[in-house]
């Protein structure tokens, strides 16, 4: 939807009247000003003018002491430099104004940026057991906080063993059968179903005796998966090239040696 376009100024006064207006609402850089003056007339001697006259009065600030002012309101609401530096990019000052903001305020006002991580990182979570690292992580470097500030504050978390991957947080809540089954139904063996799991960090101390619970009651036959995917494919067995390429197959599904020389075994009769 576009905006509605603005009554252009017929005098240099409603060009100042735009301008303490917008000024009245919040603090703006000279950039901001100046490009929503330009919306409301294109006489760039009355803009150039009004900009000057704001300066000089103390309505409009430099840069530098706009940057300085936001640093000092940010680091006061323990946000880091890395957003401090985003936002006031976005908003036309350079690089250059806003470190040495960044460095002043910090010098003047003795922030530790590695303190502040802490703070702020105690403050927002008593506790981490509603969210996950990824998550934490994510929102406080969306705070300015660099990965070396993040893992500072969670080392001094009261909580921090409750901080657990998003992994981690899925792999309490999965069933060690089905996901067994899941895998077993794919065509892998039992080394290659291990591995996974221990990769998606789910507790294996009952793997071995969930394994020989699924063979006893027949959910699960690692031989005739074997031979089944070995079934899939068009090795010829007869030739020695072919029949290594086959056992190196089935030995990257995660079969057994027995298995697979039962397979084909199977398959020559």
């Amino acid at each position: 939807m576009q905006r509605p376009p603005l009554r252009q100024a017929k005098t240099i006064d409603n060009v100042f009247n735009s301008a303490y207006w917008h000024l009245s609402q919040q603090d703006f850089t000279i950039n901001e000003i100046r490009s929503k003056l330009e919306r409301k007339t294109d006489n760039q001697e009355w803009i150039d003018t009004v900009l000057a006259r704001l300066i000089e009065g103390g309505y409009l600030k430099n840069d530098f002491d706009f940057a300085l002012r936001y640093c000092e309101l940010a680091f006061s609401h323990e946000v880091g430099a890395g957003a401090i530096r985003r936002k006031l990019q976005q908003r036309g000052v350079s690089l250059t104004e806003i470190d040495n903001a960044i460095e002043r305020v910090m010098d003047e006002q003795k922030v530790d940026s590695f303190e502040m991580a802490a703070s702020r990182l105690l403050n927002r979570f008593e506790n981490f057991y509603g969210t996950n690292k990824e998550k934490v992580y994510a929102q406080m470097t969306a705070k300015g906080f660099s990965r070396v500030e993040i893992e500072h504050a969670i080392s001094l978390h009261p909580m921090r063993e409750t901080l657990r991957s998003k992994l981690a947080v899925k792999a309490d809540k999965a069933d060690l059968t089905t996901e067994i089954i899941k895998l077993y139904n794919k065509g892998k063996g039992q080394t290659l179903i291990e591995q996974e799991l221990k990769q998606r960090l789910i507790d294996l101390s009952d793997f071995e005796d969930t394994l020989y619970q699924l063979t006893l009651a027949g959910d699960v036959d690692f031989y005739q998966s074997c031979k089944d995917e070995l079934a899939k494919k068009r090795y010829d067995l007869t030739d020695y090239k072919e029949k290594s390429k086959a056992y190196a197959y089935l030995s990257r599904k995660g079969f057994s040696s027995d298995e697979i020389k039962e397979a084909m075994r199977l398959d020559d009769e």
